[in-house]
């Protein structure tokens, strides 16, 4: 099956509250079998180029497991960084071949 990664970013001046860990691990466990890799936090950033628009930065990413774009979509839809204004960038994983 095709792998997704997720990159959540968040508004700029976002600082978490204390239910967010419970928020993101509810979540988290929501998404059952898809979820391939939880991934991890992000604690510092830069950028180069055009990166999702000023005001935003990346907070973490996970990768998940799904039939297409439709389905990886279907599966951010919930995520808890929507609600506090951020989004979720999905796109597909290239396998790279070994050589």
């Amino acid at each position: 099956m095709p792998k997704y990664v997720f990159s959540f970013r968040v508004p700029s001046g976002y600082a978490p509250d204390a239910g967010t860990p419970a928020e993101w691990q509810a979540w988290f466990a929501g998404l059952g079998p898809a979820l391939a890799d939880v991934g991890n936090a992000v604690t510092g950033y830069a950028s180069l180029g055009e990166v999702g628009g000023s005001g935003s930065r990346m907070v973490a990413y996970s990768v998940v497991s799904a039939d297409d774009m439709d389905s990886a979509l279907a599966l951010a839809k919930d995520c808890p960084v929507l609600r506090v204004g951020g989004g979720v960038e999905v796109g597909p994983v290239m396998e790279a071949a070994a050589s």
